[in-house]
């Protein structure tokens, strides 16, 4: 994305209230990183759909605002026996998200049951869970019919908070991916929605800091 689309973008998203939205979200997610007793930040998606591009700017963000734990370990369904390191993390590192952890599942589609069941569990055990669905905003998320009949709750039911981009936004899901990190690199309070909008058009079209996602 060039800076002529994001200039375009802000015009256009001005006084809608979704930037302030997304700035709601990010400020929740960059003050449970940054409190004290704060645990890991793990990045989790769905079974169809790895959040990489959100791992990467997200670690960006990291270096930049000088918030370690905002660099996400990011957890696959299936991570191949010869990944790296730092891609070989599975669903089973929820079961260790205690209190102090945050957890934030990306899911543009349906969570399915078994993601639902893991991160239902971090929940119990302490964990604070953020969503950021694809799910039209003014459409209640239900759950899958195996969610259903596992007496699991629905995504929206388990988040902490939630950021539903869908239609009512008008905006592609990767573009709410950018809009979130950036925002969240940004200190709470200090500058609006706008005004980390116009820095977006900046980071999207400079060199990563990390190229290892």
């Amino acid at each position: 994305m060039d800076a002529v689309r994001v200039s375009a973008l802000r015009e256009r998203l001005t006084g809608t209230g979704w930037l302030e939205a997304v700035g709601g979200f990010a400020g929740a997610l960059r003050r449970s990183v940054d409190r004290r007793g704060a645990g890991a930040l793990l990045l989790v998606g769905t079974e169809a759909y790895e959040p990489w591009h959100l791992a990467a700017h997200l670690e960006d963000e990291a270096a930049w605002s000088a918030v370690p734990r905002l660099a996400p370990t990011l957890l696959r369904h299936a991570p191949p026996a010869a990944a790296p390191a730092h891609l070989a993390h599975g669903l089973r590192r929820l079961a260790e998200a205690g209190r102090g952890a945050t957890v934030l599942v990306v899911a543009p589609g349906a969570a399915g049951a078994p993601l639902l069941e893991r991160v239902q569990d971090a929940r119990r055990q302490g964990a604070t869970v953020l969503a950021l669905e694809g799910a039209d905003p003014t459409t209640p998320a239900g759950p899958t019919d195996l969610a259903d009949r596992a007496g699991l709750a629905d995504l929206a039911g388990l988040a902490h908070e939630r950021l539903a981009v869908g239609t009512a936004a008008e905006e592609p899901f990767d573009l709410a991916q950018h809009l979130v990190s950036a925002a969240a690199g940004r200190p709470v309070g200090r500058r609006s929605a706008l005004d980390r909008l116009a820095d977006l058009a900046g980071r999207l079209t400079s060199p990563p800091a990390f190229t290892r996602w």
